[in-house]
């Protein structure tokens, strides 16, 4: 018995086809890869109630851009790092200042475009002054006196007719901001899972053709 073995084509193109076979398939995997750690990274921060804001600014990236290459890689990252490691870690959180951070109550209201109440831009949209309350060991408050609480539960400016003792009829000291030293935010994400999870998944999905 006797076996004979031909060549059909240049076994230098049929080798380069395959090779760039092999680099469409891993570059296309790695592309997969970051697309899905950036939905999943995405979709975890909505559901932690941070808002499509923060979830938009994670970002990915293939490289290299524009090719094919068995060294491709993704890159998955956030435009707000800080905020994003705060709760990933779970972060102590202190007054730059060394004084006290206001935390705003329900009835402080947002800013526009939906940013949080600062005590300056409080005192802007309302009208209102802010009071200082020491309380010893305990949070302190930046309370609003002549206030009266609206329809959507935010501290407003009470406004009407006086008393003879020149009282608001109605009228009450709000509590607009919480002040504390330092707060420690819960820790609200974990990305390693989902990370680990599809690193895992890659080399099988090599040879996915798209």
């Amino acid at each position: 018995m006797s076996l004979r073995v031909t060549q059909d084509g240049d076994l230098r193109d049929i080798t380069r086809r395959d090779f760039e076979q092999l680099e469409r398939s891993h570059t296309a995997a790695m592309r997969r890869a970051g697309q899905f750690l950036q939905d999943a990274w995405r979709d975890e921060i909505r559901e932690s109630g941070l808002g499509g804001r923060l979830a938009n600014s994670v970002r990915h990236q293939t490289y290299p851009q524009g090719q094919n290459s068995m060294n491709a890689a993704a890159l998955v990252w956030a435009n707000s790092p800080k905020i994003i490691l705060s709760h990933l870690e779970g972060s102590l959180i202190r007054s730059p200042n060394g004084l006290y951070l206001a935390i705003p109550a329900p009835g402080a209201g947002k800013q526009r475009f939906g940013r949080k109440m600062t005590p300056a831009a409080f005192e802007q949209k309302t009208g209102l002054k802010l009071r200082f309350v020491y309380r010893d060991s305990r949070v302190s408050f930046l309370v609003a006196d002549g206030t009266r609480i609206n329809k959507s539960g935010f501290v407003r400016q009470k406004r009407g007719r006086r008393r003879k003792d020149g009282i608001l009829t109605g009228e009450q000291t709000s509590v607009v901001f919480y002040l504390v030293k330092q707060v420690k935010l819960r820790k609200k994400l974990d990305f390693l899972a989902k990370s680990d999870g599809w690193a895992a998944r890659i080399l099988d999905s090599v040879g996915f053709e798209e």
